[in-house]
């Protein structure tokens, strides 16, 4: 017979991991509380979801990935993962990069953009994936004080067709709509700076703004889609002025991630680059606020 402390014990044993596993759970925000505009009665149809991918999006959202506690530095990161406009490879180029950001004190975004691609989609890509991505920044915006970030420290992450999405808006017009009934339309989507890995070749403009953000840019030069964009992109940026950092590597085709998976040491270590560059920037240094004097 089992006595009152060891049926307790049990118990806590229990649901021990299952209080882990639901803290552990991150927070999904959709950009829109009643479904994107124009296709608010699709919001509740359920994602597709096997393996690596995620596709059948009507409710664009934003998954966050918090800093360890006590390591946030008030930076954000919107990352948009890549996949032709046809799925999102989410665990590779969504998941992977909001843990790794996160571990650097990044408070990360993932966003879950529509896809104009996607089997019988009703959706364009220069429409309605460029407005997710406008509505992801300025969502985070609004959420500034919430999650304790700098909103001088506000980037942008694409990877291949997330890249495209990058260019829409980092590249865009940035300012809001001030007489928009939404306020959180009011605000500006223009990110502070922008990380590209291996971007699409659409929607890169034939100039930038004068306000375009500094950019990390990387590639592999054997990359017959994207390597031409990271090219196009450095000479844009040396034109205007405005700092670049590239990473052009010789071998790496398309597709590499995070660089986990492969076999290639300069692949393989890729992010500690862009680690680097956030450092030496100081995207990751919280911004130093002097106490006021106290007059006596």
């Amino acid at each position: 017979m089992q006595t009152k402390p060891t049926i307790y014990l049990c118990l806590l044993l229990f649901t021990l991991p299952m209080a882990i596993m639901a803290q552990d759970k991150p927070t999904v925000i959709p950009l829109w509380a009643k479904g994107a505009p124009g296709f608010e009665n699709r919001r509740n149809e359920p994602e597709q979801a096997k393996d690596y991918w995620v596709k059948n999006i009507h409710n664009p959202s934003l998954t966050v990935f918090t800093p360890p506690a006590g390591k946030a530095n008030g930076a954000a990161i919107v990352v948009c993962p890549g996949g032709g406009h046809r799925l999102l490879v989410y665990t590779a180029e969504g998941i992977e990069p909001g843990k790794y950001l996160s571990n650097l004190g990044v408070t990360v975004f993932v966003l879950k953009y529509r896809l104009g691609r996607d089997t019988l989609s009703p959706y364009k890509i220069d429409v309605h994936a460029k407005q997710d991505g406008y509505r992801a920044m300025r969502l985070v915006r609004s959420k500034a004080a919430e999650y304790g970030l700098d909103t001088n420290r506000i980037g942008m992450m694409g990877f291949s067709a997330g890249g495209e999405v990058v260019d829409m808006v980092a590249y865009g017009p940035g300012k809001g709509d001030q007489n928009a009934p939404d306020p959180i339309d009011r605000l500006n989507a223009r990110p502070n700076f922008v990380i590209q890995i291996y971007p699409g070749p659409l929607y890169i403009p034939d100039t930038l703004p004068a306000d375009a953000p500094p950019a990390f840019l990387l590639a592999a030069n054997d990359d017959p889609c994207c390597s031409p964009s990271v090219v196009k992109l450095l000479n844009l940026y040396r034109t205007a002025k405005i700092p670049v950092e590239v990473h052009l590597y010789t071998q790496g085709s398309h597709g590499f991630n995070m660089g986990s998976r492969s076999k290639l040491q300069s692949i393989n270590t890729w992010p500690q680059r862009m680690a680097d560059w956030l450092t030496d920037n100081n995207y990751l240094t919280p911004v130093r606020r002097e106490r006021p004097k106290v007059l006596h």
